[in-house]
């Protein structure tokens, strides 16, 4: 049976998730579609555990109702074996659901349905690092797209042989950081150079920032709080972009944060992609802060790009993935870095499950 914690947090979620039925349905949130959006993803979230959780209760009483036939039956043998049968059946049910709900309850779920704004820097490694930058953002886009979830550059800064200094980017979808909340921190990649002419392996690195994208709603920015600058594009982009003072700066002074789009030749278009990413960057600042999980800047999250700092290693030689906080090894390397990260992300899901049930039981 579910502990009488874990009832308790149920409970208060069949509560939120009656609060949200009536708020999507009053006439003002239903005019701002900022908040009917952000209120309709959290109930679709909260939604597949309530309704697990009413399967469970309907089996609570199956259960029930079986014990009661089986007092009523102790001299009639053949309806007794029935009801002994079905009750059976039923606690085999009713234990499944039960581990269900405890990994959906002790799961961390905030934030999980909410889009994510990523961050891949090149680390240790010169240009390598940069065109392992360039096939980590490759590897989460093709994954993105084989969900039918949208990829938006935001920012990138582009190096000599294709890669990427840095790249920026948006990923929308059904609780897309649920997925890709496990991806923060450094990844490092074995392999001989393009740039190698002995055949010697390299061993590089890159880090990945994954930060939940803030809504209106979320944070409200002070127009007097921003100091915004304009000037020329740089980098490849064409001609055409850097014509006209189009890339654009924002800086959020009560924070220091700072968030620039050069992406679009459009300077209005990349404002408002630079003040997603500077909401998003404010949003996590303070959420950090509040929590204690990290530091004031996002750098804890990330580290400082040493390859000593890994979470996952990509070996090539091997054709080996090694994730080294969970210990696991896949030989598929090729396969994961087209974008087949799903039992990678399933494996991280389930120990974080694991590892909330320990501390649950303790």
């Amino acid at each position: 049976m579910l502990s009488a914690a874990l009832q308790e947090k149920l409970d208060e979620i069949v509560q939120r998730h009656q609060e949200l039925l009536k708020s999507l349905a009053d006439p003002e949130v239903l005019s701002n579609h900022v908040r009917y959006r952000t209120l309709a993803k959290e109930h679709g979230t909260l939604n597949k555990l309530v309704d697990r959780y009413n399967q469970y209760s309907d089996l609570l009483n199956l259960e029930e109702q079986a014990r009661a036939v089986m007092e009523e039956s102790k001299e009639d043998e053949e309806m007794l074996a029935a009801a002994e049968k079905e009750l059976e059946e039923t606690v085999q049910q009713r234990e499944q659901i039960e581990e269900d709900l405890k990994g959906m309850l002790l799961e961390d779920t905030k934030d999980a349905d909410r889009d994510v704004i990523m961050e891949i820097r090149a680390g240790t490694g010169g240009d390598e690092a940069a065109l392992f930058a360039a096939d980590l953002f490759r590897m989460y886009s093709r994954y993105a797209e084989n969900r039918g979830w949208k990829v938006e550059v935001v920012d990138m800064r582009a190096s000599d042989l294709s890669g990427f200094k840095e790249i920026v980017f948006a990923i929308r979808g059904e609780e897309v950081y649920r997925r890709f909340r496990f991806e923060s921190g450094v990844h490092r990649v074995q392999r001989v150079p393009l740039t190698e002419t002995s055949g010697r392996i390299h061993t590089s690195a890159a880090t990945v920032a994954v930060l939940p994208e803030a809504e209106e709603v979320d944070v409200k920015l002070d127009p007097d709080d921003i100091e915004m600058e304009f000037y020329r594009s740089s980098g490849p982009g064409g001609q055409s972009v850097n014509k006209t003072s189009s890339a654009v700066r924002l800086l959020h002074k009560p924070t220091g944060l700072v968030a620039t789009c050069q992406d679009d030749p459009s300077q209005h278009k990349n404002r408002a992609k630079a003040m997603r990413l500077l909401r998003t960057r404010v949003y996590d600042f303070y959420r950090s802060q509040k929590e204690r999980e990290r530091a004031e800047n996002r750098r804890v999250q990330i580290g400082s790009g040493d390859r000593s700092e890994k979470i996952r290693t990509y070996n090539f030689p091997q054709n080996r993935v090694t994730d080294h906080r969970i210990n696991l090894d896949l030989y598929q390397l090729e396969a994961i870095t087209a974008g087949n990260l799903d039992e990678l992300f399933e494996a991280l899901i389930a120990r974080d499950r694991e590892e909330r049930l320990k501390k649950a039981e303790v």
